[in-house]
């Protein structure tokens, strides 16, 4: 029982000081001027977050992004022109999310958006450092790369983050509002539109080859004019992705 609080204690303090030189860059947005300075005001006293910019709007925020590196956005949901969730809908890239609003009617529909945490105004310093810490924890999982696993993403599936090795992927189906990861040991179903999961694919190994169908190339067996097929499975192959296809074959 002593040793195991011995280690106990060390691995709390090796996560300190890990938390500690950790730094999250992140913008705050808010078309509320009193609302923004009290949130930049947190931010601003939190010694692992870097305030990069403040923005009083979603457009504003879409240019700003495209010009800094950004790990974390306090995102109020209620603003003029563009909201919240109309933001996240045109960002290519998406950093961490921690949604500001006064209602709490949005929450289901943040869940939705992958938020990180959602915060409910008016934020006390304690609940905004929960915040924080979820972000934290979240960050150095994504960042925790091992190159002897391989190049992989995180996915969110009934409610939980899993991690998938892009190696795994056989091929990702459209579902709706819903797409079906298939791998070589199981299916997740995931909520994103084939376009957003698309992004998150590295290009050089997957194609999509039909508007319902993203195929790895590495796991692909036999092709014809209609069909590829992926071990026992037969993928329809668009007519007009044909020549594409025999050009990234033949690049691989």
């Amino acid at each position: 029982m002593v040793f195991g609080g011995f280690f106990s204690n060390i691995v709390d303090i090796l996560t300190e000081i890990i938390y500690n030189v950790m730094t999250l860059n992140c913008v705050v947005v808010d078309d509320s001027a009193i609302q923004r300075l009290s949130i930049v005001k947190l931010v601003e006293n939190h010694p692992n977050l870097n305030l990069i910019a403040e923005y009083s709007s979603a457009l504003e925020t879409k240019n700003g992004l495209n010009t800094h590196q950004v790990d974390l956005i306090f995102l109020d949901i209620e603003m003029p022109v563009l909201n919240g969730f109309e933001l996240l809908d045109v960002l290519n890239n998406k950093p961490q999310i921690i949604f500001v609003t006064g209602k709490t009617e949005y929450a289901f529909k943040a869940f939705n958006y992958d938020a990180t945490d959602y915060l409910h105004k008016p934020i006390t310093k304690e609940r905004f450092n929960v915040s924080v810490e979820k972000a934290l924890e979240q960050h150095k999982l994504i960042q925790d790369f091992n190159e002897e696993e391989g190049e992989h993403i995180f996915v969110k599936s009934n409610l939980k983050k899993r991690k998938v090795y892009i190696k795994d992927i056989k091929w990702i189906e459209a579902l709706g509002d819903y797409v079906k990861l298939v791998t070589e040991e199981t299916s997740l179903v995931v909520l994103s539109t084939m376009k957003s999961f698309e992004k998150e694919l590295p290009e050089n190994k997957f194609l999509r080859i039909h508007k319902s169908y993203i195929v790895n190339l590495d796991k692909i067996d036999r092709y014809n004019s209609k069909n590829v097929e992926v071990g026992a499975y037969e993928i329809p192959l668009s007519r007009n992705k044909k020549t594409l296809l025999v050009d990234a074959l033949n690049n691989i």
